[in-house]
């Protein structure tokens, strides 16, 4: 099961629900930023089912015909993660900008960097990244090291952090179409299972593990 990062919390909840139903069910989990999942199954890498936070690296497998037909399955929002305590004051994005602010970004091909960005740039605002990280859980943990003041990553990111980070939000008004697809890739030995998987995210244990922690229903 190849998942973006931003799904480790809500999958894992979700695999002690299934295993304790399903006899015999053994659920291996490969987090990652969904572009990298994308490369590692284009070369060859053994995967049933692929889970991505946005349709573009999906489209990306569609195109090469490696993945059945896609589904969506949740969606999210967009949250501004700072330090515990909001030590720096940030109300919003245009404060990403400012001078003595330390923010790190994700990298260009993972949704959230690539969501971010195309709200900086819809507001005007020149944000420097201190860094580029590869998943929102590597952006995350900038912040809750000190190492950075400030991150944009979906708001079950920072629910998930608990008191480690505190969040501010962004506007609805500002917020990208965020959609989650899943799909079973063509080359699986595990066919049923695989479709099991995929229809449990859309409407069973798995989308409910979902919404608990955060993420919006599919529609």
């Amino acid at each position: 099961m190849f998942a973006a990062a931003s799904l480790t919390g809500a999958f894992n909840t979700a695999k002690t629900t299934l295993t304790a139903a399903n006899a015999g069910l053994n659920l291996t989990y490969n987090f990652a930023g969904s572009n990298t999942l994308v490369a590692q199954i284009t070369q060859g890498a053994p995967a049933d089912v692929f889970a991505s936070a946005d349709t573009k690296n999906m489209q990306k497998l569609l195109d090469a015909g490696l993945v059945e037909t896609p589904v969506t399955f949740a969606r999210n929002k967009l949250e501004i993660a700072v330090a515990s305590g909001n030590p720096k004051g940030i109300t919003g994005l245009a404060d990403l900008a400012k001078p003595g602010v330390t923010v790190v970004l994700e990298a260009a091909g993972v949704p959230a960097g690539d969501y971010t960005r195309q709200i900086l740039t819809s507001k005007n605002i020149t944000v420097t990244p201190k860094s580029l990280e590869t998943d929102v859980k590597s952006a995350l943990a900038k912040v809750t090291s000190g190492e950075a003041d400030a991150t944009v990553v979906y708001v079950t990111d920072v629910s998930a952090a608990g008191s480690a980070v505190a969040g501010v939000t962004v506007a609805d008004a500002d917020q990208p179409s965020i959609t989650y697809p899943i799909a079973v890739v063509k080359a699986t030995k595990n066919p049923t299972a695989a479709q099991a998987f995929v229809t449990s995210a859309v409407s069973g244990q798995v989308q409910k593990a979902l919404q608990a922690a955060g993420f919006l229903p599919p529609t």
